[in-house]
């Protein structure tokens, strides 16, 4: 109990140091002072009376939200003694991973004439290794047959079913309820009016629970928005490469910025820069995270908001190395685990011809299907990703996607053929597959 009142202090303290550097706490200060010369307030109750001024005049639920967006990213508390890289990742052989592929990209970085690429970063995590286990000591480890060999807890299918049991066979879903064969007032009308209700109360996280069946077209850039945390006032638009706020994501990313040094002066750190100066060296492919959101915003300002907002909360996860469960190793890993353990015939199969299943979803989740999937299909995937504030239904997709064209599978002889059945994603719902996947599946 003492430890996790310690845990809470010491959350609760961070949080508050970073609000204050914050704009909103500018503005909250500003009102504070100016709701002194209002005649309800008094003296002898100030403090009660100014925080009913803050609910009464909405800056309450701002401020609110805003403490819940910081939660969404913050990482586990840790002992107060942890130096700053336990922070960033706790597994020692996982920080040292990621700084060996640092070391690899800004080598590649200097020979442009051979493309940072998929395959590069899909071998760095198939060489990965705990040295704790080398010699095959857990018995799990053991009989796990895929590509990634560390020993990470990740969810079996009844920990995913309690996790996402708001996508269960019982409950509503867009994505299914509001095909053309379902009368609308069965569910999608109803589900509109809940949403509309959510947007005026403006609470982030009654719009993160609401968004987990799933958001009607017409709410959706302003459901996203409000669980962003992302204020309706414009911003200066920056170009995401040269914008350094972005840093901050490095506090709780198993990444490091690459810094350069004023010429003459390397190695000495007085003169060392990041470069580029948001510290995220972009990849063939990277424009996929941005380009489904052109369908939601029109204002420029906005959009960028939103995709940088998505970025240090998610996306960057797909291209560090880290034990987080939303980690693209951990996807990995689920994704194998998945397959080997409900699809094991399927599973033998392509690891005996040669086409080990990983070979062809990893692009997949890479890019969190994006340019893969058809663009509505796409954003009613990610309505869950932000729903749960987790990844790892990348994976689930992933093993749904093998399990629905099993049967051709099972027939193929090589690694092209199974890229063959697997190439064309665009017809495919995402909504059903994840359904029978998770609810359907004999456990």
């Amino acid at each position: 109990m003492l430890q996790e009142e310690s845990d809470l202090a010491l959350i609760i303290a961070q949080i508050v140091q970073k609000l204050k550097g914050s704009t909103l706490y500018a503005q909250l200060e500003r009102q504070a002072w100016a709701s002194l010369q209002r005649p309800e307030i008094k003296l002898e109750s100030l403090k009660e009376d100014i925080k009913e001024f803050f609910k009464i005049s909405g800056w309450e639920k701002k401020l609110q939200n805003a403490v819940y967006s910081e939660l969404s990213v913050f990482p586990l508390p840790s002992h107060p003694a942890a130096p700053p890289e336990h922070l960033k990742e706790p597994l020692v052989y996982m920080r040292k991973a990621q700084g060996s592929w640092e070391k690899r990209i800004l080598k590649s970085l200097n020979s442009m004439c051979t493309e940072l690429s998929i395959p590069l970063a899909r071998k760095v995590l198939i060489n990965l290794r705990n040295p704790n286990y080398e010699n095959g000591d857990s018995h799990s480890f053991r009989t796990h047959l895929g590509l990634i060999q560390v020993p990470l807890k990740v969810k079996d299918i009844p920990e995913l079913k309690e996790f996402f049991v708001e996508l269960g066979l019982t409950a509503g879903q867009l994505g299914i309820d509001d095909s053309t064969q379902v009368p609308p007032e069965l569910f999608e009308n109803e589900h509109v009016r809940i949403g509309q209700k959510v947007l005026s109360e403006q609470d982030s996280a009654a719009a993160q629970q609401y968004i987990r069946q799933g958001s009607p077209t017409a709410l959706r850039a302003e459901l996203w928005a409000l669980i962003l945390n992302i204020s309706s006032q414009p911003e200066v638009l920056l170009c995401f490469s040269r914008d350094t706020s972005v840093l901050g994501h490095f506090a709780y990313n198993s990444a490091s910025p690459p810094k350069s040094y004023i010429r003459g002066k390397l190695g000495v750190e007085e003169y060392a820069v990041f470069y580029p100066p948001n510290g995220v060296i972009p990849f063939h492919g990277f424009s996929m995270y941005v380009a489904p959101l052109c369908f939601l915003y029109h204002e420029p300002s906005k959009l960028y908001q939103i995709f940088r907002e998505m970025y240090v909360r998610f996306f960057f996860r797909l291209h560090s190395i880290s034990s987080h469960p939303s980690g693209i190793v951990s996807l990995c890993l689920l994704f194998e685990t998945l397959l080997q353990t409900y699809l094991p015939q399927l599973f033998y199969h392509l690891r005996e011809i040669g086409a080990q299943p990983l070979r062809i979803s990893f692009k997949w989740m890479v890019r969190a299907f994006s340019g893969y999937l058809a663009t509505d299909q796409l954003l009613l995937l990610w309505d869950r990703i932000l729903g749960y504030n987790s990844l790892e239904i990348l994976a689930v997709l992933a093993a749904a996607v093998f399990a629905f064209r099993a049967v051709n599978l099972m027939e193929v002889t090589s690694l092209a053929a199974a890229e063959a059945v697997l190439a064309d994603l665009s017809t495919l719902k995402v909504m059903p597959l994840l359904q029978i996947f998770l609810f359907a599946t004999v456990t």
